[in-house]
């Protein structure tokens, strides 16, 4: 068995930095598998890249369902690790790609079956539809091995192995980055295959990178079984899976329900303010990138050590990535502030637009450090087994604080009301996310100081 990295005795800041770092990288590279689709397709012409964006939520939703799968992985693998059941875990990990697998084969079935619908409900016009065909036929069909390879990335962030990880990631972005203009434009014996080779450029990258992550967790990680799994047993880790990863999944589809509706407010202002209100969204993902990183490879360490209960190392580990997120996204604001002018006419030459971009880069990047509480309090009560509070808290903020307290600044103050507002949305819930994580990991440490040491 291969040497884990050490999450329940190693000092935990250093811990921390070791495991974030190259998953910054894994975020990169998945940033630049998006960016190649759609930088080559945009080659073939205006309506192609058109589908192409049609194609973004549906593709969203299916993500999110990845997403979700991936944290309860990580949440229920790293708490047997940490509580020491290492077969309980294999046999966790190999049930989890059975049912990964088995809801990929019917969703890939409905996705065929209703896309052209879904599509034409969304607007789509009708000669664009054979271009969205062409691309979702494949993309629906491979979707499987997209999905299959998040859950064993986060199989492998559950032993503390974000390298591997992130090399995953990376390996797959270049082989889309190397495929696409192969497949898209064609070379050699290769003929040109416009918008479908995109989609099977991305499935190419996915199986090969799913093959290998197979291979390294059944003989590096020796975290697969070849056997056979009992019924009911398989059933228990299904459910105990599933309860944490449809909550999860559910939250990150409420992301951009509610970005779309805050979309339709700016669209009062016009084109210009909409064009700068997207750039902005650009910067976020950007900005946020450090803090990002670190929601993904913070729950593991508390996970492990929640099953170790060692509840004083959870503590420590959340009050860690707490204050760095306010220090580390302090220094972003202020990088931005000084930049503004310059970030702005990077974005666009149109002045509306710069002067938009400007007034968002000045007063929404400010509550990026309360919006990093949000989503790591999030994601550490997902790795404590509680799911339910941390859709609580994604709800909360998008539903009873962005979305109503961004209408009313809207509505009294304009765009700029607008922004202030989101900054004070985000602060509000990181205050309540916080309070309500420290009780609950007060209330952990009480319980466990009873738990008879054996």
């Amino acid at each position: 068995m291969s040497r884990r990295p050490d999450l329940l005795n190693a000092p935990i800041r250093p811990t921390l930095v070791r495991m974030t770092v190259p998953m910054m990288l894994g975020i990169v590279s998945l940033m630049l598998f998006n960016l190649a689709d759609i930088w080559f397709v945009a080659q073939l012409g205006t309506e192609p890249m058109a589908a192409l964006a049609f194609t973004f939520p549906v593709s969203f939703s299916v993500v999110s369902l990845a997403i979700g799968l991936g944290v309860g992985t990580s949440a229920t693998l790293a708490r047997l690790i940490g509580s020491g059941s290492s077969d309980s875990a294999a046999r966790l990990a190999t049930d989890n790609l059975l049912l990964t697998a088995l809801l990929m084969v019917v969703v890939g079935l409905l996705g065929q079956h209703f896309a052209d619908p879904v599509f034409r409900w969304m607007g789509a016009a009708p000669e664009l539809m054979p271009l969205i065909d062409a691309y979702m036929e494949v993309w629906f069909a491979g979707s499987m091995f997209l999905v299959l390879n998040m859950v064993c990335n986060s199989t492998f962030r559950a032993s503390g192995d974000t390298r591997l990880s992130a090399s995953i990631m990376l390996l797959s972005s270049l082989l889309n980055i190397i495929l696409d203009p192969l497949l898209i434009f064609g070379w050699g014996p290769i003929p040109a295959m416009g918008i479908r080779g995109a989609a099977i450029a991305s499935v190419i990258a996915w199986a090969v990178t799913f093959l290998l992550a197979l291979h390294l967790l059944y003989y590096r990680k020796r975290m697969l079984l070849l056997t056979l799994p009992a019924f009911k047993p398989m059933l228990a880790n299904w459910r105990k899976l599933l309860s944490i990863s449809l909550p999860a999944s559910l939250s990150n589809m409420m992301t951009p329900l509610a970005n779309g509706i805050l979309t339709s407010l700016v669209a009062v202002h016009g084109a210009e303010a909409v064009a700068a209100f997207g750039a902005g969204s650009r910067i976020e993902s950007l900005s946020l990138l450090v803090c990002l990183a670190l929601s993904m490879t913070l729950p593991p360490f508390i996970s492990q050590n929640f099953g170790a209960l060692k509840v004083e190392r959870v503590r420590a580990a959340y009050r860690v990535a707490i204050r760095f997120a306010l220090v580390w996204q302090l220094l972003i604001f202020a990088v931005l502030v000084m930049a503004s002018g310059a970030i702005a006419g990077l974005f666009s030459n149109d002045p509306d637009v710069a002067r938009w971009l400007q007034m968002w880069i000045l007063i929404v990047p400010a509550g990026f450090g309360f919006q990093a509480i949000t989503f790591l309090s999030a994601s550490s009560f997902n790795a404590l087994h509680q799911p339910m509070r941390a859709m609580r808290i994604s709800l909360f903020r998008l539903f009873l604080m962005y979305v109503p307290l961004g209408w009313l600044g809207n509505h009294f103050f304009g765009l700029t009301g607008m922004f202030a507002a989101l900054v004070v949305a985000n602060a509000m819930t990181a205050i309540v996310a916080s309070l309500w994580m420290r009780r609950y990991l007060k209330t952990l440490e009480t319980e466990s100081s009873l738990v008879p040491v054996s």
